[in-house]
């Protein structure tokens, strides 16, 4: 079909974060409640290039600029740009890509705190916030393919003038992170990759162990009342996530309309959706062509708010076994997955949140993740 999903239409896949047996052997590749499938129209205006989206609020603090990049003329296609400028910056330029169903509102606390010392840009992909979402027709993931996600990015740069960045990519975005680098060396200045798998193409190894099936781990789908006002799909995703941010608050905002009646739907068409994740895990990295330094931070949930915040208490024996099976197994090979991105990347920086979400580390741990980038020093 060619509509737009209402909040409660899509199949178990719908939320690119529930949780599925095939997702621990993929080790996360997926982004977690925080990341929403968002979008929003490309054609719901916002304030277009050059244009001041926030204000300075005095002390020199960065202002932050809302744009509409164009990228592509046929289909034509804008993107949704965030762009903080703190005054009188030198240091690198940081362009932020959340994972798969995210947008450029994901990164609305870690933007501004690394905007104290760097010009920043977060930029809504294809298909999700306020960027334009043209349907595949050719091929099931035509438009969506990665090469035209780096092309897109690269779009990005040009209009804006930056020559070099470090690029940070949440979750399936390190496709996009790699081909970039691999692509365009010149323009990289370097690679943070954010709880990034290492091959979306490879099944993580279980070591032979079974993941435990068990329906009360998977992620609750929205219901039609979930999605009968704006602040019932907040209810909803709040009661499915670890924890409640403004900036995950704003990703959901840019991720729904809300109709007439006051109910609300994602925006993003299932076509699309399944566009860029079909794409994402048909993408086999080459790592071999990167030459920036690089960052790796690895998210490690330890207990059942990390990994099952939607749980509730008291649970039967046979749940409470198998939420800390599967709990044990995602921690191996989450663990065996970082450790073969820095083999890849022949990187010494690393960074492990234990205790952490996928989908809200960058926020919870947000003082240890800008410590982290802030220390590295970038060719």
């Amino acid at each position: 079909m060619n509509g737009l999903p209402s909040l409660d239409a899509r199949t178990a896949r719908t939320t690119h974060y529930g949780l599925r047996r095939r997702d621990v052997l993929h080790a996360m590749a997926l982004t977690g409640a925080a990341g929403l499938a968002a979008c929003g129209g490309g054609n719901r205006g916002g304030v277009r290039a050059g244009e001041v989206g926030g204000a300075d609020n005095g002390g020199g603090k960065p202002i932050v600029i809302d744009r509409r990049v164009k990228v592509s003329a046929s289909p034509e296609v804008s993107l949704q740009v965030r762009d903080w400028q703190p005054p009188g910056s030198t240091g690198s330029v940081i362009v932020l890509l959340a994972g798969l169903g995210g947008n450029a509102r994901y990164f609305d606390s870690l933007a501004p705190a690394l905007a104290a010392r760097s010009r920043v840009i977060a930029i809504s992909r294809r298909g999700y916030g306020l960027s334009d979402k043209p349907l595949p027709v050719k091929t099931a993931t035509q438009y969506y393919e990665v090469e035209t996600l780096v092309a897109d990015l690269k779009a990005v740069l040009d209009a804006l003038g930056v020559q070099r960045a470090v690029l940070a990519g949440h979750s399936i975005a390190g496709n996009e992170l790699t081909r970039f680098a691999g692509l365009h060396p010149e323009r990289t200045q370097g690679l943070v990759y954010l709880d990034t798998t290492f091959d979306y193409t490879v099944e993580g190894d279980s070591e032979g162990e079974t993941v435990p099936d068990n329906r009360l781990l998977h992620e609750p789908r929205p219901t039609p009342d979930d999605g009968r006002s704006l602040q019932a799909a907040i209810a909803f995703f709040r009661r499915n996530s670890k924890n409640w941010w403004p900036a995950l608050e704003a990703n959901l905002r840019d991720a729904i309309d809300i109709r007439t009646d006051g109910s609300v739907r994602l925006n993003t068409p299932d076509e699309v959706e399944t566009a860029v994740d079909t794409a994402a895990h048909s993408f086999s990295p080459d790592y071999k062509a990167v030459r920036a330094p690089s960052l790796v931070v690895t998210a490690l949930p330890a207990d059942n708010r990390d990994m099952f915040p939607w749980l509730e208490l008291p649970l039967d024996a046979k749940t409470q076994k198998d939420a800390a099976d599967y709990l044990r197994i995602f921690r191996r090979v989450a663990i065996t997955n970082s450790n073969q991105l820095v083999a890849a990347l022949d990187t010494p920086n690393r960074l492990t949140l234990d205790r952490a979400s996928h989908g809200d580390f960058l926020m919870e741990r947000e003082a240890e993740v800008l410590r982290a980038i802030q220390f590295m020093t970038w060719a």
